[in-house]
């Protein structure tokens, strides 16, 4: 983002011309970051709690009162047990500096509780790192050159608009683009072809896929025998698993599933480009393996344009130890680490461990809006024996259980570095104007903390530029020519990789064989099984008949167009076009109920209830309901959003959250 600034205000954003990948060009949320940065909803003061927990009632105290309550209340708490302590992050920045760097540093010194955030993408990186070895692949500036694209859990235009370029870059030189998601969204409209299997049965229609390939040799025997392992045991495995198999699992006719695994084999380049809306069931991990092991199958690796794409951060170099410190965690004799799965938050607050979580500081997320099953999360912040610190930029439904609550800086306020996941290029974030009002960013508020705990090391005294400086292992390869003094000069670098970067063109997987894995003995060894399998949902008609019969419809609640999670939420533009929560359902399913587009309904199931306005659409097929997310709470209506329903269970691997795994019953308020 380039920033226009007159006086000491921001007048202006707009997208940097010259970096390659963004191309001038910023999403609809961002392309109005100043409503955001000039919010008249901005925190500017540290405040404390003067009502009851989740009133959000607060009076305006000094940054040294607030400063000196937390740094009190961490002491008197840490001297029965530091792991009562919980920091509660997750990527409200995406940055290695105000993200990842000092606030690892101080909660590991204090010797806090570990989270593990998995709330995004954890089941399916697991599933594709058993695979492939690491979270490295295809590179999406190639993408241009691709036949066909397998547009695989996700809606880039709204969520991927950078990378939707590229797709459509690929469509105008011929390449035939197919969507597979349950719901027919803004980027399926654009597609050559729609395929909607039911929600959590993508890994059936992968193994089914696989089948095929190998029945009608539709392989690269000469990629498969150098550069994979496995095979034969694959190729017994799924036998079984044919096109009518997986029709009667997926909801799909089995002559399209059959007609995909033909087109996949015999196009190249082929290119599968895989989203996150597939990580939220049950068997999400094993799902994104048995779509990882497709490319290989073929040799679609062989080709820039060919392979597949979840996410390229793994070519970031990012020196973790160097910023996080794990070093500094004290003496484990008489307090072993003690990790808390961020995804289980509510039954971590309310279920007394040992020990029992005492404070929580939150930052860089909102887990009363954000977080699974949200009336047991909102039970667990209402607790009145729980100290509570939100450092935020706005009130959110989380800041409203504060007993502190401290004013955090917008990306234009502070020093950052940024890598990413979506393509390859570093970025620098300098900050374009002072901290609005008294707003101070992570790094300050833990340096400042750090200092009133008595922490002398003078690793806590470095500065954000330092900081930035260490984000990076400037000895591996891949960073050379990513300096600081670059990072300044220009805005971005693109990492030192080949153009077009093809990592597997010769084999040389990230894993332990140094080949694609069809039959991984790290699976195994963590008591999963170690062939691409089908793994169930949690809660389908077929997975889970019992439950089905009280809730029959399956509710999945991908992103809202005008929001990114909770952030630009609250934001009068983007509410007003969002309009109020609203729930897709197929024609079929709205007459058996007597609902008509426009009605409010009421969507339940034994975890809770939301209500929502209906939108009657063939957009969707029957036996699903979709509600776009995340609403904040207390701007929904009536004090709830989709997360009532959502259940706090965890998929097969990488312990991630199941949200797209939920049955529900739809009423007519």
């Amino acid at each position: 983002m380039e920033i226009t600034v007159e006086q000491g205000r921001a007048v202006r954003v707009r997208g940097a011309e010259k970096m390659p990948f963004t191309n001038g060009s910023l999403c609809t949320k961002v392309s109005h970051y100043l409503e955001r940065v000039y919010s008249d909803q901005r925190l500017l003061y540290p405040m404390k709690r003067i009502g009851r927990k989740g009133e959000g009632r607060f009076e305006r105290i000094t940054w040294d009162e607030a400063l000196d309550t937390i740094a009190a209340k961490f002491r008197e708490i840490a001297a029965d047990d530091p792991r009562a302590i919980l920091p509660y992050s997750y990527a409200g920045t995406m940055g290695l500096v105000q993200g990842e760097s000092m606030d690892r540093r101080f909660f590991h010194r204090l010797g806090a509780s570990l989270l593990d955030r998995t709330i995004c993408a954890s089941a399916g990186a697991a599933g594709w790192k058993a695979t492939v070895g690491a979270a490295v692949g295809a590179d999406p500036e190639a993408l241009v050159d691709a036949r066909l694209i397998l547009i695989w859990g996700g809606n880039p235009v709204v969520s991927n608009l950078h990378g939707w370029r590229y797709m459509q870059e690929a469509k105008r030189r011929g390449a035939r683009l197919i969507c597979i998601d349950p719901r027919r969204t803004d980027t399926a409209k654009k597609c050559h072809q729609h395929i909607a299997p039911l929600p959590g049965t993508d890994g059936a229609l992968a193994l089914a896929m696989m089948q095929m390939l190998i029945a009608e040799d539709l392989l690269d025997h000469d990629y498969i025998a150098q550069h994979t392992i496995g095979f034969d045991a694959l190729a017994e495995r799924v036998r079984e698993h044919t096109p009518e198999w997986a029709a009667s699992v997926t909801g799909l006719d089995a002559e399209v599933i059959r007609s995909l695994a033909r087109e996949y084999g015999r196009a190249q380049p082929s290119m599968i480009r895989l989203n996150y809306g597939l990580n939220r069931c049950a068997g999400a991990g094993m799902a994104v393996r048995n779509i990882a092991c497709l490319p290989a199958l073929t040799g679609a690796w062989r080709h820039a344009a060919g392979g597949a794409l979840l996410s390229v951060s793994g070519n970031f170099p990012k020196d973790v130890r160097a910023l996080a410190r794990p070093d500094l965690y004290p003496d484990a004799k008489r307090f072993p680490p003690r990790t808390i799965n961020m995804s289980n938050i509510g039954e971590a607050l309310l279920k007394a461990g040992e020990p029992p979580v005492r404070a929580i500081y939150v930052y860089n997320s909102n887990p009363v809006a954000v977080a699974p099953n949200s009336n047991e999360v909102r039970a667990g912040f209402a607790r009145e024996d729980l100290f509570c610190v939100v450092h935020e930029l706005f009130q959110t439904d989380t800041a409203d259980y504060a007993d502190i609550l401290l004013p955090a800086t917008s990306q234009l306020e502070h020093r950052d570095v940024h890598a990413s996941y979506g393509h390859a290029y570093a970025v620098s974030n300098e900050p374009a104007i002072a901290p609005l009002g008294e707003a101070k960013p992570n790094t300050e508020v833990f340096r400042l903390l750090a200092a009133r705990m008595g922490f002398s090391e003078a690793l806590f005294s470095e500065t954000d530029d330092e900081l930035a400086s260490q984000a990076f292992n400037r000895d591996d390869p891949r960073a050379f020519g990513v300096t600081p003094e670059a990072l300044k000069a220009q805005g971005w670098v693109r990492l030192n990789l080949p153009r077009p970067s093809v990592p597997y063109a010769q084999g040389a997987f990230r894993t332990p064989s140094g080949k694609c894995e069809f039959y991984a003995e790290t699976l195994a060894a963590q008591g999963h099984d170690p062939l691409p399998a089908w793994t169930p949902p949690a809660e389908s008609v077929s997975s889970n008949p019992a439950l089905a019969q009280r809730y029959p419809l399956a509710l999945i609640t991908p992103p809202a167009r005008n929001f990114l999670n909770t952030s630009f939420a609250n934001l009068p533009r983007f509410v007003q076009q969002e309009g109020s929560p609203k729930l897709e359902i197929h024609p079929q399913d709205a007459a058996k109920r007597a609902i008509s587009d426009g009605d409010r309904v009421r969507i339940r199931n034994d975890r809770g209830a939301f209500h929502a306005r209906a939108v009657v659409t063939e957009d969707i097929r029957a036996g699903v309901v979709v509600s776009p997310s995340v609403w904040w709470q207390k701007l929904s209506g009536d004090g709830e959003n989709a997360n009532a329903v959502t259940s706090s269970a965890l998929t097969d691997m990488g312990g991630g959250p199941i949200f797209y795994d939920c049955l529900v019953e739809v009423l007519p308020v």
